[in-house]
């Protein structure tokens, strides 16, 4: 009976340091996701950024051009 107290006592054990281990694993995996979901949204963000910038300039130079055309007319 006291030999089947310390079986028990160690299986309870090493299946208590699996799930911990198991556990810290899952929570490293998570912080990894949310530096990469924090990467890609800084990306996106910048990107965006750039669009716009292109997007005002494209209407720039267009404004500018049929200023120009109706200035020769």
């Amino acid at each position: 009976m006291f030999w089947a107290m310390i079986t028990i006592i160690a299986v309870v054990g090493i299946l208590t340091d699996t799930y911990t281990k198991n556990k810290n694993i899952e929570l490293k995996r998570l912080d990894k996701e949310i530096k990469l979901e924090k990467l890609r949204l800084e990306t996106y963000d910048k990107e965006t950024a750039k669009m716009q910038l292109e997007l005002e300039q494209t209407k720039q130079l267009l404004l500018e051009t049929q200023l120009t055309d109706r200035s020769e007319k």
